[in-house]
């Protein structure tokens, strides 16, 4: 079961993004199966996690799960373990200031059901192993939030996609502050931002250790920032960052709509910008088109340099590939490592998820990597229906049917008529390309996974109700097909 669970997390991580994983799934474990039954019991640490995983990720568990477990209609049953000191799913620690992931918390209590990784599942973590955040535990509180010393710039496989963000990211560290002073680095979802927040963090403490060095998403800012309030620790909060070296802020776009949160950032971005501290900041856009953000504060993000990400040509895709496997001592021939360059469009996560589903299969099944072995494996990828099928197909198409605009969908309306035509693009683009809930969200206008989940959901439902409305579908799908 523990392995059925691992690439369960492995699936998800591509799906709903690593912040996912690690807040929530990886606080639960896969108790028992029932396959009489079909009933899957899950262990989570308290009611407030088992409440969160229930009312956000059921569809996910259910078809994830499903597709690992070979069945359909699973049926749940979630038991609470001893609960842990608060009922958040995360823990304030007084000493750092920094919001501890649920899992996290379980592992230092001794609660990993799992206990130590066997060689094949130390392949299975690509980014972050257990046993590597453990030993690097102290050195993590005292850079701030959670660096993965894995990401560095030896480890980034650079291009002509990537080139200017990476070389502007490795210039700041010779002189924090000096130069490209905010460092504003923007780009889709899994082309590598975060890597390179990163490598900035680890290259800078290798040159000089006695930085204060802190880096944190802008949800972990938001939580914490509230935190502060609830707990009447303003003052240490706004205190901590006056002393801040260098400020690393992952995925700025969620300060969106935020009035209180953009006020906070805004004089903590003053106050270090005046002291020449580096600032770095990602996002999914550039500065200027997020929709939500204080006009001030979206001129400060562009005092710097702003350097983008594109989507890697396969050359590019091919060397990120042969970087990971040599990290993990994977021998991947040439042949293969095209095969999976030239399927995946563009998220390097998803690159990246394809790795490790042939390297684990070969890890466990002790089979060389063949292209006949990742035929085999990423099946999906083959699948003629699909191939060539990209999210402007999708939508092209369904625009035509329902006589609306692109401009529309991607837009902020929810008048039920638009709401009803997006939810129908959400249910064919996953069910019809090789994208993640992630990439889906973002391409049609900015969107979460957990809003992609909704739709299909619905749509799903709408289908089994209404035949009228399942042969509108069907004939969409079939001249998006056809196409």
């Amino acid at each position: 079961m523990e392995h059925v669970w691992e690439n369960f997390l492995k699936i998800i991580k591509e799906e709903a993004g690593s912040q996912v994983v690690e807040t929530w799934f990886k606080a639960a474990f896969l108790d028992h199966w029932d396959p009489i039954q079909k009933l899957v019991v899950l262990k989570l640490p308290n009611q407030f996690v088992s409440s969160w995983i229930q009312e956000h990720y059921i569809p996910l568990l259910k078809t994830h799960l499903g597709r690992l477990l070979h069945t359909n209609n699973l049926k749940f049953e979630f038991i609470c373990t001893k609960p842990l000191p608060t009922q958040d799913p995360s823990h304030f620690d007084p000493e750092s200031k920094t919001i501890i992931p649920a899992s996290v918390l379980l592992r230092e209590n001794n609660n990993d059901p799992y206990g130590t990784q066997k060689k094949s599942e130390q392949f299975l973590t690509i980014r972050q192993n257990t046993a590597l955040e453990a030993n690097n535990k102290i050195r993590q509180k005292k850079i701030g939030g959670h660096i993965n010393p894995a990401y560095l710039f030896d480890s980034f496989a650079v291009g002509p996609s990537n080139s200017l963000a990476h070389a502007a990211a490795y210039a700041i560290c010779s002189g924090l502050g000096k130069t490209y002073n905010p460092l504003f680095i923007y780009g889709g979802t899994g082309l590598g931002k975060t890597h390179l927040l990163h490598a900035i963090a680890n290259e800078s403490r290798m040159r000089n250790p006695k930085l204060v060095i802190h880096y944190e998403t802008a949800d972990t800012f938001m939580t914490e920032f509230i935190n502060s309030i609830r707990f009447d620790k303003n003052h240490a909060f706004r205190e901590k960052y006056q002393k801040i070296d260098l400020l690393l802020v992952d995925d700025i776009q969620f300060f969106s709509n935020k009035e209180q949160t953009q006020e906070t950032f805004f004089h903590i971005f003053n106050i270090l910008y005046e002291q020449q501290k580096q600032i770095v900041l990602s996002s999914d856009t550039f500065p200027k088109e997020i929709v939500g953000l204080q006009s001030r504060l979206k001129s400060r993000l562009e005092w710097g340099l702003v350097a983008d990400i594109q989507t890697p040509d396969i050359e590019t895709k091919i060397a990120i590939l042969r970087k990971k496997a040599d990290q993990h001592n994977l021998a991947l021939p040439h042949d293969v490592a095209d095969f999976i360059a030239s399927r995946i469009m563009s998220n390097i996560r998803e690159l990246e998820g394809a790795l490790v589903r042939v390297g684990a299969f070969s890890a466990l099944t002790n089979q060389s990597v063949t292209l006949e072995l990742a035929k085999k494996i990423l099946l999906h990828l083959n699948d003629r229906k699909k191939e060539g099928v990209m999210l402007e197909n999708v939508l092209k198409v369904i625009v035509e049917h329902y006589d609306v605009s692109v401009t529309c969908l991607k837009s902020k309306k929810r008048h039920k008529d638009i709401s009803v035509v997006r939810q129908v693009a959400f249910f064919l683009m996953k069910k019809l390309t090789f994208c993640s809930l992630q990439a889906i969200g973002e391409f049609l206008g900015g969107r979460d996974h957990s809003t992609v989940i909704h739709a299909i959901t619905k749509v799903e439902e709408l289908i089994k109700i209404d035949p009228a409305f399942a042969q509108k579908i069907q004939i969409i799908e079939q001249e998006i097909l056809s196409n």
